[in-house]
């Protein structure tokens, strides 16, 4: 198995961007579970870190790597700060653009694998869950199916927020992530407006996968939207259970929701 640190200049945000990847091409079968996954070729899995965190995450806190050789995976780790995976509109701030078709672009001519739909999926978790979920829906074309754990679904929160007490962000910095609290809600930073576009539009659509702690301050936010994608019959499966907002969560329900997509 390969592992290591990658940077390139990436044209949607004007800098050199930080990349972590870990590579399913020396696996010691002895190890692997479930051995059908080396049958085909390997799949490969961008994986999204959270509020604070770096392309490291999934390594030294997550299992990236023992997911890797079980899964038969290629993953790829970008760094890419406190954006919530969002376009600003310009070159220099396109960081939804960056990690659903720059990045991708980047990986398929530089590691020679191919990146197709089918065998390429994203996930990840809080900040990183909403990001996975918000790539996906603007880059159905690239991504077959999308894990989404703990996924910091703050929209319509962010909406009717007064502000009045202290939250985890300052006020101007989700602020400047979402804009307009008036707007917010009908725009495509709601992925229930993504998904609706694309069911209108008759585009196929990620499988998604949901799960979310029962401690977890997030879950409401993550039953509604759960609610929401059964309401419109969608391809996706929810799931709970006991725990809270940390890696113990994550790396479990990680390989749940790659063994039910795979």
């Amino acid at each position: 198995m390969a592992s290591g640190r990658m940077e390139f200049h990436a044209n949607t945000i004007m800098q050199h961007a930080n990349f972590a990847f870990v590579l399913a091409n020396d696996v010691w079968m002895d190890d692997v579970r479930d051995l059908r996954h080396y049958e085909r070729e390997p799949y490969n899995l961008i994986l999204l870190h959270g509020l604070t965190g770096t392309d490291t995450d999934w390594l030294y806190g997550g299992l990236a790597q023992e997911m890797a050789s079980q899964f038969n995976l290629n993953i790829f780790m970008p760094t890419v700060g406190n954006t919530f995976y969002l376009d600003k509109g310009y070159p220099g701030a396109n960081w939804g653009e960056y990690v659903g078709s720059e990045l991708p672009d980047y990986l398929n001519r530089t590691f020679r694998i191919n990146m197709k739909r089918e065998n390429t999926l994203i996930g990840g978790l809080s900040m990183g869950g909403y990001g996975a979920l918000h790539t996906a829906l603007a880059y159905p074309e690239t991504f077959g199916a999308c894990i989404a754990l703990s996924s910091a679904l703050v929209i319509h929160e962010y909406a009717n927020e007064t502000f009045e007490k202290p939250g985890v962000m300052p006020r101007e910095m989700i602020t400047d992530i979402f804009g307009d609290q008036k707007e917010v809600e009908a725009s495509d930073k709601n992925p229930e407006v993504q998904y609706l576009r694309l069911k209108d539009a008759g585009t196929p659509i990620p499988k998604i996968y949901l799960a979310c702690g029962t401690e977890d301050s997030l879950i409401g936010h993550n039953r509604e939207f759960a609610a929401f994608l059964k309401q419109h019959n969608a391809d996706f499966c929810y799931e709970e259970g006991p725990g809270v907002h940390n890696w113990a969560f994550w790396n479990r329900y990680l390989e749940k929701g790659l063994d039910r997509l795979l």
